[in-house]
């Protein structure tokens, strides 16, 4: 998986494509998703006291599209104080993409000593893991794949570190289960929020919780737009969904995990559609309002993109009396709540 997504020839690593040629993100989806975090950002940029600079680093950052929105909504910010202050960073293995502004900085590796907001939006869903499938004697044994065809075989046993990771985060498997072993992406996420110094770590991603693991796991590929058979030749991308709590927990700080729908309701992105009366006084106004109620619903379709998770970490600063706080999601119902909040101390994981 490693080599197929960044290898020399790899998915992400291809000069002539970028992942929006193959799949749809959030951040594709509509400029709305963008407008949500810039106001995420300001709230952190407000906990933070208006540092001097504030770093808005996107990990995973493909081609630059969630930068280059975020640029360009505070380019056209009626108070330009944020704008002089935001130091931009994309992080991705992929060169520098053309057309970039030119004050967005681009790397490989995640930069050190941040103060501001530290984002991954389906970042860890293609941080390779190890694929794992329950034997008829109850061994948990690694999947192995040939790349130029696809066909699987069982290997060995998974390794004692492995076994220690599923029995924390995915037990009980029964024979011909699949296991998506997701402690690599339990470090990756770790080591990124790790270089925040003080601010908001926030990661993006489809995901699972320990209390409903899918059976058959959900390793797949996408090319062209289309669903595909995960195939590791480099054509494809490979992806997985993460196993939130558990990244969550490796962190070790406090968190809070959310789904998109009522991250992006608390900040603003409702879907509602405009009344009526709007387009009889004015048409235009009306069929802005209608098209951005579209992209809306996109944004927060339980059976879409809005069921996400927004994995948020806030370090050395509270965002209680903002949107993202969990008085904000009142308009929710209570049961509603217990699905689409989870709160957490970093020594508790999710037990």
């Amino acid at each position: 998986m490693t080599t197929a997504l960044y290898g020399p020839d790899g998915f992400f690593t291809r000069a002539a494509e970028g992942p929006a040629d193959h799949f749809r993100t959030s951040v594709h989806a509509s400029p709305l998703f963008a407008g949500a975090l810039l106001r995420l950002i300001r709230d952190v940029d407000a906990a933070l006291g208006h540092p001097a600079t504030l770093d808005v680093v996107d990990v995973g950052a493909g081609r630059g599209e969630l930068l280059a929105a975020l640029h360009a909504l505070l380019d056209t910010d009626p108070a330009p104080g944020l704008a002089r202050r935001v130091r931009f960073t994309g992080v991705e293995v992929a060169a520098r993409p053309a057309g970039l502004p030119a004050d967005i900085s681009w790397q490989r590796y995640v930069p050190e000593h941040l103060t501001g907001m530290l984002l991954a939006t389906e970042w860890l869903d293609n941080v390779p893991l190890d694929v794992a499938e329950v034997d008829a004697e109850g061994r948990a044994r690694r999947v192995l794949v040939d790349p130029a065809t696809g066909q699987e075989r069982l290997g060995p046993d998974v390794d004692p570190a492995d076994r220690f990771w599923l029995s924390r985060w995915w037990p009980a498997a029964r024979p011909g289960d699949r296991i998506e072993i997701g402690w690599p992406r339990d470090v990756a996420w770790a080591d990124a929020v790790a270089a925040l110094r003080r601010g908001c770590a926030l990661a993006v991603d489809y995901g699972h919780l320990r209390s409903a693991r899918p059976a058959l796991g959900t390793l797949t590929g996408y090319r062209q737009g289309r669903q595909v058979p995960p195939r590791p030749d480099g054509s494809t991308d490979v992806t997985a969904h993460v196993a939130v709590d558990s990244a969550a927990a490796a962190a070790g700080t406090a968190y809070r995990i959310i789904s998109q729908r009522a991250a992006l309701r608390a900040l603003g992105v409702g879907g509602g559609r405009p009344p009526l009366e709007l387009a009889r006084t004015d048409p235009a106004a009306y069929l802005r309002a209608l098209s951005s109620a579209g992209a809306a619903g996109e944004l927060i379709d339980p059976a879409g993109l809005g069921a996400h998770w927004w994995l948020l970490h806030e370090v050395g600063i509270e965002l209680r009396g903002t949107m993202l706080a969990m008085s904000e999601l009142a308009s929710e119902s209570s049961t509603q709540r217990r699905t689409n909040v989870i709160t957490g101390a970093p020594a508790e994981g999710m037990a």
